[in-house]
């Protein structure tokens, strides 16, 4: 399922892409020239064309390779030390020159909008200071949105209330904590939704 060093040899020597209607030789081709700038990383090891196919079955395509022209070819960078002198300078300055850009970019700040469910102990319960109370817990990156009452039932209304948190900063949890801390008027709080901005 992986493209192979047979697969280049192939493609190689096709002159251009099969017609459409060889649809399944046009799709290997496609697939096979997506691979163009890891051709020489793919496994396996490049042969001649004709070591591909059937053994009875003569190579035609003229691919001839030449002994000395692969030793000349050196897959691994020279061995001359002013070139890798070179080479490392300049990596060395692209580096720097990397971590001053990323040292200059402001920091991502990941923030989540949550809808909190804040339930009552009962009918009687008065929800305005219910919501003062909640509207009350600041903290470092914690806004406050909008907010409704939302009918339960048995005339009970819990309060929806919607902030934006810094990820880093304000959890649910603690939200949870400081919001159940009002026992008087709250009895318990749930997150309805939670979604990352």
């Amino acid at each position: 399922y992986v493209p192979s060093q047979a697969d280049i040899a192939v493609f190689e020597a096709i002159a251009a892409p099969p017609p459409a209607d060889l649809f399944h030789a046009l799709r290997w081709y496609n697939h096979i020239k997506s691979y163009e700038k890891q051709k020489a990383s793919l496994p396996g090891v490049k042969k001649a064309l004709g070591k591909y196919g059937p053994a009875d079955v003569e190579d035609t395509t003229g691919v001839a390779t030449d002994s000395k022209d692969d030793d000349d070819i050196d897959l691994f960078g020279s061995d001359d030390e002013e070139e890798s002198e070179e080479a490392k300078k300049l990596r060395e300055e692209r580096l720097a020159q990397y971590e001053s850009k990323k040292s200059k970019k402001p920091a991502v700040v990941a923030k989540s909008s949550i809808l909190l469910d804040v339930k009552p102990w009962d009918d009687e319960t008065d929800m305005a200071k219910l919501e003062e109370c909640v509207r009350s817990i600041q903290a470092d990156g914690l806004v406050w949105g909008s907010s409704k009452l939302v009918p339960v039932g048995y005339g009970i209304k819990k309060l929806q209330i919607q902030c934006v948190v810094e990820d880093d900063k304000v959890g649910t949890d603690m939200l949870e904590e400081r919001i159940t801390a009002f026992e008087d008027y709250v009895q318990s709080m749930d997150v309805a939704a939670f979604n990352k901005i």
